[in-house]
């Protein structure tokens, strides 16, 4: 029977990489792929098409983010898709399933959890079997490397302990819906750190889990450059980013959660700790919300104030041209009355 996996994960965890290692091994990555990434040089392994269909939901209302940290984001995007989406999603994966040698697709693309139903809909209709493979990197790891800005002398301290909340909750929010809605799928989770470490044993883990039948040794040259190329994981410490101790505790725990997951995916204790993470990082974020919202209310205020002073100041000053330019009109017209009285009024009486 076919096969279909999801490279599932928030972007820069690594995701590419595995697609990389796997498109080497015996399954098919359609192509054309996006361009490399200009910050680090390495192939994206994202097929063009898949990425133009998921960035074409999202920019529908409401709207869902790639790392939307909202905890109902999960909600809004599945009324995003429609049955026109499911029919071109069908065309196209019926045909990249077609013409794989192996009949094994691989799908990258770090939006793709967000369309988990739409996905399962499409694949069931084909006849295919569906599977997640879920890539975790360091969530301190996660936060440097989305962090463009290489600089931190030229960004305030405030500044910094945004971004770095940012980009910690994008972690935890995205890990914490992958997991969620794969939790009845076939699936295996992986370390980005354990596969750039010794990528065989790790792969094939991963296959076995989700029913790859992958060539480990006809590709293996080819993934031993692969991975030889990609820069090893960031993994600093805690004390290199400004985070809120509770979000920061949040991500421990989940750090914790995924890794048995990743070293056993039936592991019976990891759905209940799951849920009480849920619960917790939905506090934190309608925390840091109610707080967020009083700041934008006070930066409202204040902008209105400005854009009424702002907009006043504008029409007093074309009332004023327009008051001056009237005075001159009728100035003129006084000027004229007077020649017209000194000829013997003639002016006035036609006009009269």
């Amino acid at each position: 029977m076919n096969k279909v996996v999801v490279v599932a994960g928030p972007g820069r965890s690594g995701t590419s990489a595995l697609a990389g290692i796997l498109s080497h091994l015996g399954t098919r990555v359609s192509r054309p792929h996006l361009p490399a990434d200009e910050r680090t040089d390495q192939p994206s392994f994202e097929t063009k098409w898949v990425v133009e269909h998921h960035l074409a939901l999202m920019r529908r209302d409401p709207l869902v983010r790639a790392l939307d940290t909202r905890p109902g984001a999960a909600d809004l995007a599945r009324r995003l898709t429609t049955a026109e989406d499911e029919v071109a999603l069908n065309h196209w994966l019926g045909g990249v399933l077609h013409d794989a040698p192996t009949g094994q697709v691989v799908v990258n693309d770090p939006r793709a959890f967000w369309f988990h139903d739409h996905w399962t809909s499409v694949v069931d209709r084909l006849g295919a079997d569906l599977g997640y493979l879920v890539l975790l990197s360091d969530p301190v790891g996660f936060v440097r490397a989305r962090d463009v800005l290489k600089d931190d002398a030229d960004r305030d301290p405030g500044s910094r302990r945004q971004r770095d909340t940012a980009f910690l909750a994008e972690w935890v929010h995205s890990l914490l819906v992958v997991e969620e809605s794969t939790r009845q799928d076939v699936r295996a989770f992986v370390r980005h750190a354990d596969l750039l470490a010794d990528w065989r044993p790790a792969v094939s883990a991963l296959a076995e889990r989700v029913g790859l039948a992958l060539d480990l040794e006809g590709g293996g040259a080819a993934v031993d450059d692969l991975v030889g190329s990609v820069p090893a994981e960031s993994t600093p410490g805690w004390d290199e980013v400004d985070v809120p101790d509770t979000l920061r505790d949040i991500a421990v725990r989940l750090w914790e959660q995924l890794g048995r997951l990743a070293d056993d995916p039936a592991d019976p204790s990891v759905p209940e700790a799951l849920a009480v993470l849920r619960t917790d990082y939905d506090r934190v974020f309608d925390h840091a919300l109610g707080v967020a919202t009083d700041h934008t209310a006070t930066r409202e205020m204040y902008v209105g104030r400005r854009t009424r002073a702002s907009v006043t100041s504008k029409f007093e000053s074309q009332i004023a041209e327009l008051e001056q330019q009237l005075e001159e009109a009728r100035g003129g017209r006084g000027d004229d009355e007077a020649d017209d009285r000194s000829r013997g009024g003639l002016g006035s009486r036609w006009r009269g």
